[in-house]
């Protein structure tokens, strides 16, 4: 496919106008002007740029992202009551169907808005894999450990599961599946556990994604159990000898983020979520200053209540210049790093996060005629300011179009809904009885 006539963001954030992008395979091949495009070869469809930008996908780094199913289930509650009135109770009856058609329903509308991968924490890791690779997507995705006796990791059930999807699923589809580990939490788990967890990581070699520091009682219980604050009980642990992502990180002081910096540790900021349950707000400011990579995550639709990575941007790139009383704090290039090249190193994929030649081809396209990005002084800023999700027109993963005006041509929407719609009916039912 071949972009022609286009504006498009360079990996230095600059604006680059009349633009010609090609793709050959799941690769960016070409970048340049028309002019200079290699005579003699057949790029397949050429797509007319005019009014359109094109930008890198975007990535979630810190998702639940089968929790579709419970949009809108658990409301006005504190996180407590939430997890232990609404959620856990109803988790506990979804079944691997439940859970990979919820999350092709996650899938279709994060590529509806943009988003090219996720880093997925969930349970019945065959059915988020088998999501991932039918629908074309990219995910890091984890089974995240949680233990409350005294059982050594190993004795425990999801170990032999992380191996067996290791050996099925970790880098198929060309590489866009790959396997974390994942802790839930420090509350969730005990030492024992922990430390094994970290050890089996780092042997393999694999990613790590965990909950730390998500609310105040977390935070100050686990200086209670432990005499340690979770960043510090963490390190101890040995979880991040691998390289992590920490999703929240809300309540850490300043010598926690001195060992998230020092263990370069990736923070997963979701400010909706963390908003909507009174969680509080990430220190951005003060990580920021500590060089700590940061990125953007939606947490699950329950807590959100939407997988718009758009609505993130804004409200990240807004939310800690209030709290820092400082309006020059982050600026647009620095907001849209995290909502793509920050995730994209934090996933461990190099060739990914920027329209660069060589970088996989995940490419989304957005219009620029409508009202809200018109008129133009600055399309980066329009980009991180005023779009919304729904201007956009296109989402290719790896080379492959995901989504196009209002199409899905990987997923079968409508036996998506018909399955979503059932799922929540008999859970909802056995919920009443």
């Amino acid at each position: 496919m071949l972009f022609k006539n286009i504006q498009m963001i360079d990996p230095a954030f600059r604006v680059l106008e009349d633009m010609t992008v090609a793709v050959r395979g799941d690769t960016i091949a070409y970048i340049g002007s028309w002019k200079g495009l290699p005579e003699g070869e057949d790029w397949g469809e050429i797509y007319d740029g005019r009014g359109k930008l094109l930008i890198p996908g975007l990535y979630n780094i810190h998702a639940h992202t089968p929790m579709t199913l419970l949009r809108g289930y658990g409301e006005n509650l504190s996180l407590h009551d939430w997890l232990n009135q609404k959620i856990f109770p109803f988790e506990a009856r979804l079944t691997a169907e439940d859970i990979y058609y919820g999350y092709l329903l996650g899938v279709a509308e994060m590529v509806r808005f943009g988003t090219v991968s996720s880093t997925d924490m969930y349970f019945q890791g065959d059915s988020l894999a088998r999501a991932i690779l039918d629908s074309g997507f990219k995910s890091n995705m984890s089974i995240s450990v949680t233990c409350f006796d005294d059982r050594d990791y190993k004795e425990l059930p999801i170990y032999k599961e992380t191996l067996a999807l290791l050996d099925k699923y970790h880098l198929a589809g060309g590489g866009r599946v790959k396997i974390d580990l994942s802790l839930h939490g420090e509350y969730t788990s005990t030492p024992k556990v922990a430390a094994g967890l970290a050890q089996h990581c780092k042997s393999l070699g694999l990613n790590m994604h965990v909950h730390l520091s998500e609310t105040q009682s977390e935070h100050e219980g686990s200086k209670m159990r432990h005499g340690k604050t979770p960043p510090r009980y963490f390190a101890d642990q040995g979880i991040f000898d691998s390289p992590t992502t920490a999703a929240h990180c809300v309540w850490v002081d300043e010598d926690d983020l001195d060992i998230l910096a020092d263990k370069g540790v990736t923070i997963a900021t979701n400010p909706i979520s963390n908003l909507k349950l009174a969680s509080g707000i990430c220190p951005i400011p003060r990580a920021k200053a500590k060089g700590i990579n940061i990125g953007l995550g939606t947490d699950s639709v329950a807590s959100n209540n939407s997988l718009n990575l758009f609505e993130e941007l804004k409200l990240y790139a807004l939310l800690h210049k209030t709290t820092a009383n400082d309006p020059t704090l982050i600026t647009p290039e620095e907001a849209f790093a995290c909502a793509t090249i920050n995730g994209a190193l934090s996933q461990r994929r190099e060739n990914c996060g920027s329209i660069a030649l060589g970088h996989k081809a995940d490419l989304v396209v957005l219009d620029t005629t409508v009202p809200n990005m018109q008129p133009c002084h600055h399309q980066l800023f329009n980009l991180v300011y005023s779009a919304d999700g729904g201007d956009v027109r296109l989402t290719m993963v790896d080379g492959q179009i995901l989504y196009r005006d209002g199409k899905w041509p990987t997923l079968d929407m409508d036996n998506i809904l018909k399955h979503v719609n059932a799922s929540c009916r008999r859970i909802v039912k056995e919920l009443d009885k």
